[in-house]
């Protein structure tokens, strides 16, 4: 008996010296990670939304950016749509111009099947969100414009869904911002 309390002791030693040196480690990484991402996301919107040289952030029912030219005038807004797809969240960044016309989306995160759903970062794929709005947000197999992906219909209604949805919860705050509310 007293052997295998020997044998626990060592293993919860070993144990709590590996969550320590683990959790240290932590606190050391995750300031770099979330600058990266940071850095990843500040890319992705002036991808989405070419002519905003400044961006300024709005939190409500959806946190986006008011994207401002040299002149401080509002030329669109960018958001992160998400939704989860067939194995994954699928992260969208989204640039809308004031009509809230979509100008161009990019996949900032996803994790779907390779080769099938992974495809959705392609640009073939992607270009087809560009001139389109809400009401044009349907998947083919749905009746709507939008092309699935070959064997990758979910992924293709977790995106199209996503932006969808964020496009009803941004339609009102753009217009407070913009001061077209009656």
């Amino acid at each position: 008996m007293k052997y295998y309390l020997k044998l626990g002791f060592i293993l919860f030693i070993i144990t709590a010296i590996a969550s320590g040196v683990l959790a240290y480690m932590n606190t050391l990484t995750q300031p770099i990670i979330e600058k990266n991402q940071r850095i990843a996301q500040e890319k992705a919107r002036k991808e989405v939304l070419p002519s905003a040289i400044t961006f300024e952030e709005v939190i409500g029912d959806i946190t986006y950016h008011i994207g401002k030219d040299a002149g401080g005038n509002i030329v669109g807004y960018t958001f992160v749509a998400s939704l989860y797809g067939y194995s994954s969240d699928v992260k969208t960044m989204v640039g809308i111009n004031t009509d809230l016309i979509i100008e161009k989306i990019k996949i900032i995160s996803q994790a779907e099947t390779p080769g099938l759903g992974a495809n959705c970062e392609k640009p073939e794929f992607q270009t087809q969100f560009s001139e389109k709005q809400e009401t044009d947000m349907k998947v083919d197999k749905d009746g709507g414009n939008i092309v699935s992906l070959t064997g990758a219909t979910i992924t293709t209604r977790a995106i199209t869904n996503s932006i969808k949805a964020a496009l009803d919860k941004l339609d009102l705050s753009a217009e407070k911002i913009e001061g077209r509310i009656e």
